[in-house]
Formats: C-alpha cells, structure tokens, sequence
C-alpha cells in the first residue's frame, strides 16, 4: 500500500486537533448558554458551532463527499447572516454536538482513504483548515465570557 502524502497527514492531524479543541470548549455547555449573544449582538455559541459545522459541509464536498445536513434547510448558519436575525431557528446545541460528531466521523473516514489531494483542492483545504482554527478559538473565548473555565490547559 502507498503511504498517504505528507499533505494528507498535515490535513488529518489538523482535523482531529480542531475537534478536540472544539470538543473541550462546547463541553458542558447548555443549550440556554449557548443561545447568550455576548454585548446583546455578538455571534453566540450555537450560531458558531452550527456554522462551523456549515462550513465543515464545503470541506466533505470538497473531498468528494456528502454534506451532513441540507445546506438551505440550515442557511442561517452561513457566512455573513447575522445570527441574532435567526436567533429562533438555530437548532438545539444537543443536536449540533450530533452534527458535529457525524462531520468528525465522514471528514476523518474520507482522509483515510485518500492517498494525495488533487492541486485544484490545496487552496480551499487550506482555507477550510484555517476557518476551523479561527472559530475554534472564538468558542473558547466564549466559554470563558459565559463564565466558565477555560478548557484548553
């Protein structure tokens, strides 16, 4: 069997460390929590976690695969809504967790099978990698302004 590229194993080892800060930083937080908008307007938890887990989509389809829920059904999760406009359809953060533990699950199950990406991917692989890192942070600042400790030690 071919070894997988070292691309590959950057992207994989990226994946699997954003889920585990992502993991620790939504840990323990209520569904009424992550429903707070910090300064009455700022994005909240469910709205980031659900986007990123929007985002999270564009990186399956990027790989070939199938997103893990129907892009218009959850649009108010997209890049440039304002998340206080939809707060009474953003889902339960239960729900979103699943979500997120099924995008886990597709994103690391494709890049195992995976030996090299294609060029044209590098770009927007790159790019979805860095989104991931971006909000991954932002949820654990959140954490920290709902008032609990920080998880990442």
């Amino acid at each position: 069997m071919e070894t997988q590229s070292n691309d590959i194993e950057i992207i994989k080892t990226q994946v699997v460390s954003s889920y585990q800060v992502i993991s620790l930083n939504i840990n323990g937080i209520t569904h009424e929590e992550s429903m707070i908008f910090p300064n009455g307007e700022a994005n909240c938890m469910n709205w980031i976690l659900g986007h990123l887990i929007y985002i999270r989509n564009f990186f399956l389809n990027v790989l070939g695969e199938e997103s893990v829920w129907d892009i218009e059904k959850f649009s108010f999760y997209n890049r440039g809504e304002i998340a206080l406009d939809h707060k009474d359809e953003l889902i339960s953060f239960e729900d979103l967790q699943s979500y997120l533990k099924q995008s886990q699950d597709k994103l690391e199950a494709k890049l195992n099978t995976l030996d090299s990406f294609k060029p044209e991917m590098i770009k927007d692989i790159s790019t979805l990698s860095l989104h991931e890192i971006y909000h991954s942070g932002q949820l654990g600042y959140l954490r920290r302004i709902l008032g609990k400790p920080g998880a990442i030690k």
